[in-house]
C-alpha cells in the first residue's frame, strides 16, 4: 500500500529541523559512512568491485555535534557470512543498538556521505521492528556547506535498552528473487548506475549486466546532484512510477551489496509502499554463480 498525499515524508528532516532540536536529550545522532575503493585485488573465486573500510578518522575530524558513530562493517554485519555487510542475527543487531544507546522510545537520526550507508542503517532498524529511524537529508556535507556548528569530540551514548523484533520479508534470499522472475505481480528493481545495469561499464560483480527481468532506478537518482539532498517527494514518486511500480504485490530490491538498494527501499518507504524486500546478497552472489540467470543490454 502506498500514500499518494505524502508531501512530508515523516521519515526525512532536514539540517534547519535538526540544528533546532540538537539538545533534545531523546535524539540519538549517528554518522554512518563507509569508504569504498575500487577493489585491486578481488577475493579469490568471487569478483567483487569495491573494498570497503570504516569512516571512523573523518567523523573524528568532524561531525555534527553530539553525534555517535555506527561502525557497519564491524557491528552490523554478519561475521559467519563469506559475503560483504549481510545483515547480522537480530541478537547481535539488538546488542549492537542498545552499545550504542538506543531505546525504544529514542529518535534516532542517522546521516552519511553519501546517503545510502545511512538508508542501510534506517533499513536494518526498520527490519528488526525499530519504527521511530530518520534521514538527515543531504548529510554532513550539506550541514557544513550551511555553516553549521561541527564538532571534533568522539560522541557516545548510555546504553540503551533495545529490543529486535524481525519484519518478516525484509530481506530475501536467491529463491525468492528466483521465483519473483516470473511472478507479473512482482517488480525486480536493481538499484546500480544504469551502465552496471546494461552491463557496458562500471564495476563488475563477477558477471555483467542484471538479474534477468529487472528494471533499474539507480540509487543516486534519487538526490539532488549538487546537495546530495533528496528530491522532492513527487519528484521520486515519477522516478519509481516511469518503472511501473504501480501496484505490485511485492517489490524486490538489489544492488551489489545490498547497500544502494536500502538508499531505494527508503524512497519507496517515504512513498508509503510496505510491499518491500531487499535481496541482500544481490549481485555479489547472484554474479558469481552462472547457474543464476542474467542479461546484458
Amino acid at each position: 500500500m502506498k500514500n499518494e498525499n505524502s508531501s512530508n515524508p515523516k521519515y526525512l528532516v532536514d539540517t534547519d529541523w535538526l540544528e533546532q532540536n540538537l539538545s533534545d536529550p531523546n535524539l540519538r545522532i549517528f554518522e554512518c559512512t563507509v569508504n569504498n575503493a575500487m577493489n585491486p585485488d578481488p577475493v579469490q573465486g568471487k569478483t567483487h568491485p569495491f573494498v570497503f573500510s570504516d569512516d571512523r578518522a573523518n567523523y573524528n575530524n568532524k561531525h555534527v555535534p553530539g553525534a555517535g558513530y555506527i561502525d557497519i562493517l564491524a557491528d552490523l554485519s554478519d561475521p559467519a557470512s563469506d559475503l560483504p555487510m549481510m545483515v547480522p542475527s537480530s541478537e547481535q543487531f539488538a546488542k549492537a543498538m542498545a552499545g550504542y544507546g538506543i531505546s525504544s522510545d529514542n529518535l534516532v537520526v542517522l546521516y552519511s556521505t553519501p546517503g545510502q550507508w545511512a538508508a542501510r542503517v534506517w533499513w536494518m532498524l526498520r527490519s528488526f521492528g525499530f519504527e521511530n529511524a530518520v534521514i538527515l537529508s543531504g548529510g554532513l556535507p550539506k550541514w557544513i556547506s550551511e555553516g553549521r556548528p561541527v564538532s571534533s569530540e568522539v560522541s557516545t551514548y548510555e546504553k540503551g535498552n533495545f529490543a529486535a523484533k524481525q519484519r518478516p520479508g525484509a530481506f530475501v534470499g536467491k529463491e525468492e528473487v528466483l521465483a519473483a522472475i516470473d511472478d507479473k505481480d512482482t517488480v525486480i528493481i536493481n538499484a546500480l548506475p544504469a551502465m552496471m545495469h546494461s552491463g557496458q561499464g562500471g564495476g563488475v560483480f563477477g558477471r555483467k549486466g542484471r538479474i534477468t527481468g529487472s528494471v533499474n532506478v539507480p540509487f543516486g537518482t534519487l538526490h539532488d546532484p549538487d546537495t546530495d539532498a533528496y528530491l522532492p517527494i513527487e519528484q521520486i514518486r515519477k522516478t519509481f512510477d516511469a518503472v511501473n511500480v504501480g501496484d505490485a504485490k511485492q517489490i524486490i530490491l538489489y544492488c551489489g551489496a545490498g547497500i544502494g538498494s536500502s538508499n531505494d527501499a527508503f524512497g519507496l518507504a517515504m512513498l508509503g509502499y510496505d510491499n518491500i524486500s531487499i535481496y541482500d546478497a544481490s549481485l555479489f552472489e547472484w554474479g558469481n554463480d552462472s547457474t543464476l540467470p542474467m542479461e546484458e543490454g
